[in-house]
């Protein structure tokens, strides 16, 4: 059975579960590599598939015989095959914050199950600490972005569209990736106040100010990195936020390390930004991994600590409405006496 497999196993057993329905696509795919529609029952003694028909050769080619997963075609499963699934399983546990009410339902009645019980995101959780590959998929991802950010500073123009940017973004990738990591962020001059700004038809002038948020996936895993940086010069009365910014990014990864607490980390940079007149609108950073956004989360709503190998995201920034805002992100891969920036692109004053 596969490492993954066999330490779910392990864990369902610490937590009194005979059985577990899998049904979220980024976890059935973190355990078994398919990427197929489908469902993953681990029953007490087998580990089954069920698929259709359309996806049962791609699900067998993905598979090896170590992985000790059977696949049915749903076509072939009767009746009385899914009530026979959990038979004797005193305890079934699922995934209570993908699976919506009426799916709960249906699994209690489609597999006779007695007690339902919800799981705290064991899956999620394991999915935080990323091992040797994962991490190496992870950095060829930030490498290429890397390699984007460069090619796309030569590439803009004054009269150029942000449409047009985040157009070339994403065919930088389609050609290099598995594609985008989530939608390509574009925004300059006042747009650059809006955290999640959406691509425009706005033209590059100069003088502008221009931030970039982008990411790409290899082998399913992505990057993240978002730089801001400036057309021609810097304007004075930019200077200081970006200064802020940076001076806060770079103090925080300082601390990123095995042990640190993801509240204090956030409270550091919330405080100093206050101290100046600002104000910390977003998280200070999130996992990536299968997902772009996953646990760890890092905010002031959270109290986790960062433990060696999980992989984030530091990202502090300024916004200030109808003018102009500032947002230096990096993906980081924690180690036990500090960290790495997996993503390296210049973060001084970047004009072009």
């Amino acid at each position: 059975m596969n490492a993954k497999l066999q330490w779910l196993r392990n864990k369902m057993a610490s937590l009194d579960l005979q059985g577990l329905i899998i049904s979220n696509p980024v976890n059935i795919r973190y355990l078994t590599n398919i990427q197929a529609e489908g469902i993953l029952l681990l029953t007490r003694k087998e580990n089954i598939y069920i698929t259709d028909a359309r996806y049962i050769e791609h699900v067998h080619s993905t598979l090896t015989l170590f992985d000790e997963i059977i696949v049915y075609d749903i076509n072939d499963v009767s009746r009385d095959d899914y009530e026979n699934f959990f038979l004797f399983c005193e305890n079934v546990g699922f995934e209570e914050n993908y699976v919506t009410y009426a799916k709960y339902k249906e699994y209690i009645r489609k597999y006779k199950i007695n007690n339902l019980v919800e799981t705290e995101n064991i899956i999620e959780k394991q999915r935080m600490i990323k091992d040797e590959e994962e991490i190496s998929n992870i950095q060829k991802a930030c490498e290429i972005t890397d390699n984007c950010f460069s090619y796309i500073l030569s590439y803009i123009k004054p009269g150029m569209t942000e449409k047009q940017i985040a157009d070339e973004i994403e065919q930088y990738y389609k050609q290099r990736t598995d594609g985008l990591s989530f939608d390509t962020i574009v925004a300059s001059g006042e747009n650059t106040s809006k955290p999640h700004a959406v691509p425009t038809e706005r033209k590059i002038q100069e003088k502008d100010i221009i931030t970039i948020d982008m990411g790409c996936k290899v082998n399913g895993y992505c990057s993240d990195m978002t730089r801001t940086f400036f057309v021609g010069e810097v304007p004075e009365n930019i200077k200081p936020v970006y200064d802020l910014v940076l001076k806060n990014q770079l103090q925080t990864t300082e601390e990123y390390k095995d042990g640190a607490n993801t509240r204090l980390l956030t409270k550091m940079v919330e405080n100093d930004f206050k101290l100046n007149g600002y104000d910390l609108v977003h998280a200070l950073g999130h996992g990536v991994g299968l997902e772009i956004h996953e646990a760890p989360y890092v905010n002031y709503k959270s109290d986790t600590q960062l433990r060696e190998n999980m992989v984030v995201t530091n990202e502090p920034g300024i916004y200030l409405p109808g003018k102009f805002g500032v947002r230096i992100e990096d993906t980081i891969a924690i180690t036990k006496f500090g960290c790495i920036s997996l993503t390296k692109s210049e973060k001084n004053y970047i004009v072009i």
